[in-house]
């Protein structure tokens, strides 16, 4: 199709697209919040049983509080879940000088990954993902904690070395989609990704929602760290007008780096 043909038939697109949101089945915005509120924290409190979370963090009380459950989607896909209430990305909580570090928290979880796929990987083939406010199906932050795609993974091998502590645009896309990227030191992520994003906005509080983060297990010259990745969400009529064929998730979706069939984990050794 012709970038002509397509632009002359974007109302058409537009059209479809808008009578597929009025007739698909309503997704419930408030069902992690409901599993995490009248379930796992009560169950917690008063059996000492996280069930149905796999575990339950209230160890600095409820309002900094995390837990991690086990999603429906993947075969060792994890959510790392606030106990309190905040959106998501484009909340303000997430920025407050007490907030915790969700992305370090959510890191640890990558030990329940292992044990469901009954093998230690390296850190490579892991990462956590946020999706932009228009990108995700429920209204209660979560942290996507998964396998990296194979192909993420080869595509990332050498940006490590052309990294530093300075968001940089990447070269290639990654899904489709432009990612810029900075390099996190250390075992676990002691720098506050949500932070970082924020330092580099011009207006946090407007521009936050339309951002995704993707945090991706690295090493670099035999030292651990992370590659840190912030896509943008873009909106339908650019994404159509802009790319001939239509990208996954339109951009803004974090979690299109991630591979909830986990191949990595099948290579030999």
């Amino acid at each position: 199709m012709t970038r002509r043909l397509l632009l002359a038939t974007l109302p058409a697109w537009l059209g479809l697209a808008a009578a597929a949101a009025t007739t698909a089945p309503a997704r419930d915005p408030d069902a992690l919040w409901r599993i995490v509120h009248e379930r796992c924290v009560p169950d917690q409190r008063t059996r000492s049983d996280p069930a149905p979370c796999a575990s339950v963090d209230l160890s600095h009380g409820e309002q900094a509080g995390s837990v991690v459950l086990k999603d429906a989607k993947g075969d060792a896909q994890y959510l790392l879940i606030p106990t309190a209430r905040i959106g998501g990305i484009e909340s303000p909580a997430i920025l407050a000088p007490d907030a915790p570090n969700y992305f370090a928290e959510a890191w640890a979880a990558i030990r329940l990954v292992e044990a469901r796929l009954h093998r230690t990987l390296p850190r490579e083939d892991f990462a956590l993902a946020i999706n932009a406010q228009d990108r995700r199906s429920q209204d209660q932050l979560h942290i996507h904690v998964d396998c990296v795609g194979a192909g993420i993974r080869a595509a990332l091998e050498p940006v490590p070395a052309q990294l530093d502590g300075h968001w940089r645009a990447l070269p290639m896309r990654l899904a489709l989609h432009r990612y810029r990227a900075l390099w996190l030191p250390g075992e676990t992520p002691g720098a506050n990704p949500f932070r970082l994003l924020a330092a580099s906005l011009a207006d946090p509080a407007t521009e936050m929602g339309r951002h995704s983060l993707v945090l991706v297990g690295a090493t670099r010259s035999g030292r651990p760290g992370f590659v840190l990745l912030d896509g943008v969400s873009e909106p339908l009529a650019v994404a159509i007008a802009s790319r001939i064929r239509l990208g996954p998730g339109w951009g803004g979706s974090g979690e299109e780096l991630e591979d909830h069939a986990c191949r990595v984990a099948a290579r030999p050794g």
